[in-house]
């Protein structure tokens, strides 16, 4: 049975444009000036030189470059920059994004093939992007027996867990993390209890035999391994005498407790590496048994926010490992400093001289934090990466002996050494070193 298109008439058209155009001029009416009237007049901003600024404020200093600098050193020291671009969400995003580009060319040259290169002449630098943008044209396909509320809330859950042990995470001196807490290694570990949950959660909302199975081998993996990822960090507390993560830094300044703790840092390293699901400890997702494990029924966006995810884990953990263990972002200075001819005249270009009072907007020390603490965090994530392309895959009862006997006894062991080193002097509070 066919269908007759009914006839244009250009009346009909110009009242549907004209109902449009009035009801687009009634909102605006309504919400958008009132709101951009609060934005730009209300929203409060850092007081500079004793005067409290608006985003209008702000826009009028554009043409007094002696206000624009504080504002911008403002901005910059505020919760906001700390939360979304570093050493937050933006700064983690970053680093993920480039550990999946690095990890596919450094696998293809392990494995003697050549890894992403058509799209974007430089050894394929945009394929990122591209699977980026599919991913978001992708269709989204619910299974039709599945618990729905929950596996929509899943990989938005599994993102924001991994944001929330992003945040605790400090990466220079002066107050450099989103959240300070006093207890954050204890923080830490209580937001890592989440993610089993959350993956038990999403296979099981799936009502899939696969997701199921894969999500049931990833509660015994994490279980398993958390225990001994606690246990190898217990003698770092001991030693340094609190949880706080950036105190734990400042202790090694002298010394980095990886020379005294080694097998705490090896335990720590092989649990940190099951947390995160990487080969050898790959089970939950073995794509030559159980297609994808807990992620199978996942598609479109909602399988790269959980990939998303994970990548910001595997920074959260690295960088988790570099401030415990290889002293943070403490290290010889490399950035030279800065003249002081041009934090007071300003800079000379030819014969333009740009005077901007108040440069430069960081300073040497904060950059030369923020320099090591990459450059060691990118040397974790190396050798996290390393093994998909060494070592095979291990079996389940293999694994779980791993973590139940050999991890937990090894971690024990740490915890003595640690507990002699204080005793006999040597470390800790009055030691010697």
């Amino acid at each position: 049975m066919s269908t007759i298109a009914p006839k244009f008439r250009f009346s009909y058209f110009l009242k549907s444009i004209t109902d449009s155009a009035f009801w687009a001029l009634l909102l605006l009416t309504l919400i958008g000036l009132p709101f951009a009237m609060i934005v730009l007049f209300y929203l409060r901003l850092p007081i500079i030189d004793d005067k409290l600024m608006t985003p209008y404020l702000a826009l009028t200093t554009l043409a007094d470059p002696s206000r624009q600098i504080p504002l911008i050193k403002s901005i910059i020291h505020s919760d906001l920059f700390r939360i979304t671009a570093f050493p937050g969400f933006g700064f983690a995003a970053l680093l993920a994004a480039g550990t999946i580009f690095v990890e596919r060319k450094m696998l293809a040259k392990l494995q003697l093939r050549v890894g992403p290169f058509y799209c974007g002449k430089i050894e394929g630098i945009l394929q990122l992007a591209s699977d980026g943008i599919k991913l978001l044209t992708k269709e989204i396909i619910i299974p039709a027996k599945a618990d729905k509320p929950i596996f929509w809330a899943a990989p938005v859950l599994f993102v924001a867990t991994a944001a929330a042990f992003v945040s605790l995470i400090p990466a220079a001196r002066g107050g450099w993390v989103v959240a300070d807490a006093d207890v954050g290694l204890l923080a830490v570990f209580a937001i890592i209890g989440f993610f089993p949950v959350i993956t038990v959660l999403s296979a099981w909302s799936a009502n899939s035999k696969f997701p199921f199975i894969g999500g049931i081998r990833a509660l015994h993996q994490m279980v398993s391994f958390e225990i001994p990822l606690i246990l190898s960090v217990l003698g770092i507390v001991i030693l340094s005498g609190t949880l706080n993560l950036t105190q734990i830094v400042e202790s090694q300044y002298h010394y980095w407790w990886i020379l005294f703790m080694p097998i705490g840092a090896i335990v720590f390293f092989i649990a940190m590496l099951a947390e995160l699901e990487r080969i050898p400890f790959d089970l939950p997702e073995a794509e030559s048994e159980i297609v994808a494990g807990w992620l199978t029924e996942f598609s479109g966006m909602m399988y790269g926010l959980v990939q998303l995810g994970s990548y910001l884990k595997l920074y959260a953990f690295a960088a988790l490992f570099t401030v415990l263990f290889l002293g943070g972002w403490s290290g010889p200075n490399i950035w030279p400093p800065f003249p002081e001819e041009i934090i007071k005249d300003g800079i000379v270009v030819g014969p333009v001289t740009a005077r901007f009072p108040g440069l430069p907007l960081l300073d040497q020390q904060m950059l030369n934090d923020v320099l090591w603490f990459t450059v060691k965090v990118v040397g974790v994530i190396f050798f996290i990466l390393l093994p998909r392309g060494v070592f095979p895959r291990i079996r389940i009862d293999l694994l779980l002996h791993i973590g139940w006997y050999k991890l937990i006894g090894l971690a024990f062991v740490n915890i003595f050494i640690a507990l002699a080193l204080v005793y006999a002097g040597v470390l800790g509070p009055g030691g010697i070193l």
